[in-house]
């Protein structure tokens, strides 16, 4: 018979490309994961991982005990928080991806005060900029930067707070290069590009009384870091297209001046991406989605 122990450490494998990285995880020996693997194949006797290729795939039966084991788990989850609920606590773990500079700043302080004020809740913050290559099922909550076309299926979306992407430079670059009038002047500068969430980051888009002008820049430095791509502006390198968020307090102090205040980009805003339906309706994750949405509210950046 399988118990939950043994289902956890099925899972564990699975979601590892070997048996090193399984022992790992699972924080114990490469030999000590080898040796209770065979224990458990010879108990069900059935083999559960084919050890033929490089990494490690399951076999059939190893497929049905990962899918149905982590229904169970799920299952035994929701029961224990339904439970801790009728006594008012908030337990169970809680997965949040989110983008790596606006995580740091953000996130991650609701992050360690949700936790102090929830000590039965487990959270794991990854921080990302591709969340399209976080698969939708790891996580109970993301936050995204930007609009979101359309959720994958299974996800649903929610705006927590408004984002505006401005273009912007150091005085000191101004002084030397001059300040664009037009977004068509934007050619004859040096613009940094910023790498991050799949998009088209060499193609700034602007409005101005209902016409779109289409600029394409020609970076000469770049990088998939928001911190670096500041710190390069900062440094009078050259002019950044970044969101609000990032650069509001060097816009206050006068460290970077904004630029073509006239036309708009498109917003960014910040979005939250709920998981599967049972984990969006789990208390963990609606309240610590609150206690963002408070913490946004009203946003940072604009106070």
């Amino acid at each position: 018979m399988l118990g939950p122990d043994d289902i956890r450490f099925v899972l564990a494998v699975a979601e590892a490309p070997s048996l090193a990285a399984a022992s790992r995880a699972l924080d114990v020996s490469p030999p000590a994961v080898t040796q209770r693997l065979r224990a458990l194949e010879e108990r069900l006797g059935v083999h559960l991982v084919d050890r033929a290729g490089r990494h490690l795939a399951l076999t059939d039966e190893g497929e049905l005990i990962a899918e149905r084991g982590r229904q169970i788990l799920d299952s035994l989850g929701e029961l224990d928080e339904a439970l801790a609920a009728r006594r008012g606590q908030v337990v169970g773990h809680l997965r949040i991806v989110a983008p790596l500079g606006f995580g740091r700043r953000h996130v991650a302080p609701v992050a360690a005060a949700f936790q102090a004020a929830h000590p039965q809740v487990a959270i794991d913050l990854m921080l990302s900029d591709r969340l399209g290559g976080v698969p939708a099922g790891t996580f109970d909550l993301a936050i995204h930067v930007g609009e979101i076309a359309q959720a994958a299926p299974g996800l649903i979306a929610r705006r927590l707070a408004p984002n505006d992407r401005v273009v912007c430079a150091a005085p000191a670059y101004l002084s030397a290069r001059g300040e664009p009038a037009s977004p068509e002047d934007l050619r004859a500068h040096a613009c940094i590009a910023l790498r991050e969430n799949d998009e088209d980051v060499t193609l700034w888009r602007f409005r101005r009384d209902g016409a779109e002008a289409r600029i394409r820049i020609e970076p000469r430095l770049a990088s998939n870091d928001g911190e670096v791509v500041r710190g390069w502006a900062l440094a009078a390198r050259g002019i950044i297209l970044r969101s609000e968020w990032d650069v509001a307090d060097d816009l206050r102090a006068g460290r970077l001046v904004r630029l073509l205040p006239g036309h708009a980009l498109p917003e960014a805003p910040v979005m939250a991406l709920l998981g599967a339906p049972n984990r969006a309706r789990a208390a963990r994750t609606r309240r610590f989605l609150d206690a963002l949405a408070a913490a946004l509210d009203p946003p940072p950046w604009r106070t």
